[in-house]
């Protein structure tokens, strides 16, 4: 099966209150979450929401499905192309513990404004936590 998955995340402030937004399409369905990161930088969070993601993803989904992942964060599409991140080690090496599960997936970066409805879920999660 073909799943397309998009995260982002958002922050009030560098760091800062912080929320993760996501959007599953898969066999004709649509799956929108936020979820609440807590204070963090914008990196941070951007590594945060993708590991939720994936954590999300893991729960409908199997090793064999095909996943396109988007995101608008270049740090983490680069980090996961690169399989290095200078100062997000730990957070990339848990963000991959779920990537490799898949025997195909192709993660790509897309512009923020193609990412609206996961941008507008992670503002979602941080106006809910006030």
């Amino acid at each position: 099966m073909l799943i397309k998955v998009y995260s982002d995340a958002a922050s009030q402030g560098n760091p800062g209150n912080s929320g993760a937004g996501l959007v599953i399409l898969y066999n004709g369905q649509q799956i929108q979450q936020h979820h609440y990161l807590g204070n963090m930088s914008n990196h941070e969070a951007e590594f945060a929401a993708a590991i939720w993601a994936f954590q999300v993803l893991a729960t409908l989904s199997n090793e064999s499905d095909t996943i396109m992942y988007y995101a608008d964060s270049k740090i983490v599409i680069d980090s996961i192309h690169k399989r290095y991140a200078k100062h997000f080690g730990p957070q990339l090496a848990q963000l991959l513990t779920y990537y490799d599960r898949y025997h195909l997936i192709i993660a790509t970066w897309l512009p923020e404004k193609q990412n609206h409805g996961a941008h507008q879920l992670a503002w979602q999660a941080i106006h809910h936590q006030h």
